[in-house]
């Protein structure tokens, strides 16, 4: 990710639909993200963060992130959106997935891959169970939005089950 991609993740960080299920924070001005993807350390075994991009013409289109990763444990957590809605539903966030996940595996030599999931996000549900993640938990009233608490499973995906 770079400095120039910094207007693609504001409008995604402020559209309320790519938002719906995921934790957004704060709003943030534009020059706020900018400036945080020029001061983002480089992609280091605690942390890689790429952009989803379309091969045919480069467009950046989400982000896919391994996170915590700690060599002692051999477990890292992924997270990943597409907020270009017209991609949406067309097979980029499973290819995504599926890339991150062999990345994990093969490079950073990961044993285990951990997510979370709004119980009500079944689209990205049903993504997470196709390419292998198994629900392992489900956390109670873990997410807030539009003043309802939502129950999310926790997901994982064991070295040699990915799909």
């Amino acid at each position: 990710m770079e400095p120039s991609d910094a207007e693609a993740l504001w409008r995604w960080n402020h559209d309320p639909a790519v938002m719906r299920w995921m934790s957004d924070g704060y709003a943030q001005p534009l020059s706020q993200v900018k400036k945080r993807l020029e001061e983002r350390p480089r992609n280091a075994y605690g942390e890689v963060l790429y952009g989803v991009e379309v091969l045919t013409d480069a467009k950046l289109i989400g982000v896919v992130r391994l996170r915590d990763a700690e060599p002692e444990t051999g477990i890292a957590e992924l997270d990943i959106y597409i907020g270009e809605k017209e991609y949406w539903g067309r097979g980029y966030g499973t290819d995504a997935m599926r890339t991150m996940c062999r990345y994990g595996f093969d490079k950073m030599r990961l044993h285990k891959i951990t997510l979370t999931v709004v119980i009500e996000n079944i689209a990205a549900h049903r993504v997470y169970q196709k390419i292998g993640f198994v629900d392992e938990g489900r956390l109670r009233q873990e997410f807030r939005r539009d003043g309802k608490w939502y129950d999310m499973f926790t997901m994982g995906l064991l070295e040699g089950e990915l799909r």
